[in-house]
């Protein structure tokens, strides 16, 4: 090793897998000490990031298992060991950033977990300012202006015929194990539940911007300058819509509109190119595919393959004679519109699906594990 520049050894092991560099930790003082410093921890994941390796999908299966695809080798399938072994809490996946997954249980309770790393821990209990909370809504991502991860939770309490209104929002940071709170929200929620995404270094969720309104609008918060904005959405993209998915894709802001068109069932995707800039809108996708039956439940958009040339979907349909659900992913060429199923063995019937990237970034050494 003392032959080889420090750099060239960096640039080597920045192209390894989390598994293969937690292994090599063991060779030597000197490699666990490169490996461990949070510079090499931040090249790692730069060069994931940057060529698309070390990635996958996260499958949830009945919020207590949880399974990884490997994006590049799909028929790579691993069942993850539960963060909190076998005495299991049912856990939602609220956020996936950088390697770390935000988990919340039925209690509101919340936890970070790096599954490449199985280090897992659980934030700080913090009491919520009223009681009877009627909606909380939740983001996790990383702000790269102050170099922390970053939770933010939204609650507010509706009394009927407007008697009453009660808000917070909260943001945790990972740096400081803490929670604060910042100036209350300028929208209304009507939903027990709701997760953001994060692009462009902003959470996202839709909101109503007053108690009357019948139409979900976009808002951001941006992770840097803590501030709230309000985000337009392409004209017309709502207006015959079944249903509707938003979140992010390849860095950007993804709409997801499914609706009816005489015999077919239209998908289209619509990706904002300039963030917070309305005109940047514009339509990737037009799919009229007929097998997409009035049972099919969900058909959003995930990521793009390598070269940029298909878009990978999640496909949930709801079989009426099976009443249950039968979850898949097909790849759609952008090109020649072609449609080509993936088989993928080994996973649950039913399941929720987030992005991930493996990646060595830390918890807080000084939290509760």
């Amino acid at each position: 090793m003392a032959r080889l520049p420090h750099e060239m050894i960096s640039d080597i092991l920045c192209r390894l897998s989390v598994k293969d560099l937690l292994r090599f930790r063991s060779v030597s003082k000197p490699w666990c000490s490169s490996i461990d410093n949070p510079y090499f921890i931040k090249l790692h994941l730069s060069h994931s990031l940057k060529t698309t390796t070390n990635h996958s999908l996260i499958l949830s299966h009945w919020e207590d298992y949880f399974f990884s695809v490997d994006y590049d080798l799909f028929e790579t399938t691993q069942r993850l060991n539960h963060p909190f072994g076998e005495q299991r809490k049912t856990l939602q996946i609220l956020g996936s950033c950088n390697g770390l997954l935000a988990l919340v249980d039925d209690n509101d309770r919340i936890f970070l977990w790096n599954p490449s790393t199985r280090k897992s821990q659980v934030l700080p209990f913090n009491e919520i300012g009223f009681s009877s909370p009627s909606s909380t809504y939740y983001g996790f991502g990383y702000d790269p202006i102050s170099d922390d991860y970053k939770l933010v939770r939204m609650v507010q309490s509706h009394g009927n015929n407007d008697e009453y209104f009660h808000s917070e929002a909260k943001v945790y940071s990972l740096r400081s194990n803490c929670w604060r709170r910042i100036k209350d929200v300028c929208f209304y929620h009507k939903f027990s539940r709701e997760f953001g995404f994060l692009a462009n270094n902003a959470l996202h969720w839709m909101v109503f911007r007053t108690p009357e309104s019948r139409n979900k609008e976009l808002v951001g918060f941006d992770l840097g300058s803590e501030e709230f904005r309000f985000l337009e959405l392409p004209d017309g993209c709502l207006d015959k819509v079944l249903r509707f998915h938003i979140k992010a894709m390849g860095g950007d802001i993804c709409l997801t509109s499914t609706y009816r068109e005489t015999n077919d069932i239209v998908v289209d995707v619509w990706i904002m190119k300039e963030y917070g800039v309305k005109q940047s809108w514009f339509k990737l996708i037009s799919w009229k595919e007929p097998y997409f039956m009035p049972c099919s439940i969900v058909a959003i958009p995930l990521a793009f393959s390598k070269d940029g040339d298909e878009v990978l979907f999640f496909i949930g349909y709801k079989w009426f004679n099976w009443g249950r659900w039968i979850d898949s992913f097909v790849w759609y060429d952008l090109g020649s519109q072609v449609v080509e199923d993936v088989v993928i063995r080994g996973i649950p019937s039913s399941f929720d699906v987030s992005l991930y990237v493996d990646s060595l970034v830390p918890l807080n050494s000084n939290a509760q594990q």
